[in-house]
């Protein structure tokens, strides 16, 4: 297809920045999960966006941040190597706060990524529906001033505003190439890690600000029930939630059990659109102490 772009965008920024939101404001769907909570996302989830003029593949990185475990180390590290294997990236930088010491980390650790080995950078001023024209102008400033970038866009992902945008500057920083993927492949994550994220999501709704950062989610089984009518099929999904301790056990799984029925509640309806059959989800929290510290749990929890 002459002319047809094709190829990898990365969206990195700090914890919080929009990252997730806008990534799902570009594909259309849900692919990533958001939270209020920073350091929501440990796996790069590829969102794609395929028009007639180009297929923008997204691929959502964690929050490059200060580590202060292995865990985070290793999520800094995915960040790093995926920045190497992409077309253009997508610095977010959030219109409702200051440019801070996070920002000029990630700026810095960008120029030297450009000095070795050239890669197109777009900032993105997120979340620009949080503020006015007077503090968005400012912020837009200081984004000038921090770095040396390929283009500047401010958008909104939550109300829609220059998303079509964002996508239009980054496929341009595209190579030439036909679609990667047919048409209506939205992600190319498995349904299990899928399921583990909205499992994830559901559960650090509400909780301490502490809890998000010792919280996994593994998806043990998916089974098809047995001896259903061909047009009521069931699907048994068995979840473990772990977390560091016993307290933390206490928070998830609530009085009498509520915060986790709760929690199952919200997972399963949106699990259920996502495999577009009915699902029983049973949910099971589990204690794996200081997980995040310890190099056999982390890669038994897929890390």
């Amino acid at each position: 297809m002459s002319g047809y772009r094709a190829g990898f965008a990365c969206l990195i920024g700090r914890p919080n920045a929009g990252k997730s939101t806008l990534t799902n404001a570009l594909v259309g769907q849900k692919v990533a999960i958001t939270s209020s909570k920073p350091q929501t996302t440990r796996h790069t989830i590829r969102g794609i966006r395929t028009t007639e003029t180009g297929q923008l593949i997204l691929v959502d990185t964690p929050g490059l941040h200060k580590p202060r475990t292995l865990l985070g180390r290793r999520l800094n590290d995915v960040v790093r190597e995926t920045l190497l294997d992409v077309d253009v990236i997508g610095f977010c930088l959030p219109a409702n706060q200051k440019i801070g010491p996070g920002d000029r980390f990630i700026a810095d650790d960008l120029a030297d990524l450009r000095r070795g080995r050239r890669r197109p950078v777009v900032a993105i001023a997120t979340k620009a529906d949080t503020v006015d024209k007077q503090r968005m102008a400012e912020h837009l400033v200081a984004i000038d001033q921090l770095g040396d970038w390929d283009e500047i866009v401010p958008c909104s992902a939550v109300e829609g505003t220059q998303v079509d945008t964002v996508a239009e500057v980054l496929m341009s920083h595209l190579p030439e190439s036909p679609k990667l993927y047919p048409d209506d492949v939205l992600t190319d994550e498995s349904d299990a890690v899928m399921i583990a994220e909205l499992v994830r999501e559901a559960a650090l709704e509400g909780v301490r600000d502490e809890l998000p950062h010792s919280l996994a989610v593994v998806v043990e089984e998916m089974v098809p029930r047995e001896d259903r009518p061909a047009d009521k099929p069931l699907m048994d999904v068995r979840v473990n939630v772990y977390v560091e301790r016993s307290s933390q056990k206490a928070i998830i799984i609530g009085r009498g059990g509520s915060r986790l029925r709760e929690v199952g509640t919200t997972a399963r309806a949106q699990i259920e659109e996502l495999l577009g059959q009915r699902v029983y989800l049973d949910l099971h929290v589990k204690v794996a102490k200081d997980w995040q510290h310890d190099p056999n749990q982390l890669s038994k929890l897929g890390f």
